[in-house]
């Protein structure tokens, strides 16, 4: 019976995910597992193991061709395959079959969807919009996804272009948050805190100053510095709600 004779340069895979990066003239690839790559560039992934089938740099892998240590050092100055790897992972495009990339535009898409759905309200009803009317206003201002970025990172854009929009009503819902601060420093940071927008909705003033505030949450930041540094770290700032969506009606 004859014997198949299969290259030491050469290793069979199967049920994979390409990664492929041209550099110094030739083209590597790396094997990957499906649905590994986009977790370990946006950063939830972050066992390099988990990523890839194997830990070697191919010329062409549905070959099994295996890069020479030669051609690797001469292209990335270095013949470390896992460094190597993790350069073409980050790098590299994602080869994907027609129906694959199909499935994650939609998949990035609804995604998206749920992100601005619980990030926004609308400004008349003080109320959500449902996923399904979220993906709907996508559609009619043919908003495209880049499966290449996060959702979440995506859903910042695309509120933006939404309230660009005149037919649809969208704003980011507000953040209510507790400030505690130190007596000696209650009249300082409060007129700096008003001075940002915040809106104000009670103060208590019993030895030491308690405030409750409506912000947009992109001032989370700088109202938490300035309780922060006018405080010398002896202020605290508490979230009460991530989503304020009326007076009375919050979603934590």
């Amino acid at each position: 019976m004859a014997t198949i004779f299969t290259p030491t340069n050469q290793k069979r895979l199967t049920n994979i995910a390409v990664v492929r990066l041209k550099k110094g003239g030739k083209r590597f690839e790396i094997a990957c597992y499906p649905n590994k790559v986009m977790p370990w560039r946006n950063k939830i992934e972050t066992d390099i193991d988990e990523v890839l089938q194997t830990p070697t740099v191919f010329l062409n892998v549905s070959k099994g061709q295996v890069a020479k240590a030669d051609d690797l050092r001469k292209a990335f100055n270095t013949d470390d395959a896992t460094d190597i790897c993790k350069i073409i992972l980050t790098k590299g495009e994602l080869q994907v079959t027609e129906k694959e990339r199909q499935a994650q535009i939609e998949n990035t898409f609804r995604d998206i969807a749920t992100v601005v759905s619980e990030k926004c309200i609308n400004p008349e009803t003080k109320k959500p919009y449902t996923v399904t009317m979220i993906e709907k206003a996508m559609k009619d201002c043919h908003i495209s996804v880049k499966p290449s970025r996060s959702a979440k990172q995506q859903a910042l854009d695309v509120i933006q272009q939404l309230k660009a929009t005149e037919t649809f009503k969208i704003e980011r819902a507000q953040m209510k948050l507790r400030l505690f601060i130190p007596s000696k420093d209650g009249k300082r940071v409060r007129e700096k805190v008003k001075k940002t927008n915040a809106q104000i909705l009670s103060e208590e003033f019993d030895c030491d100053l308690e405030m409750t505030v409506v912000i947009d949450p992109g001032l989370f930041r700088e109202i938490d510095d300035i309780v922060k540094m006018e405080t010398k770290g002896k202020g605290q700032v508490e979230v009460l709600s991530l989503n304020t969506c009326g007076d009375d009606d919050e979603t934590e």
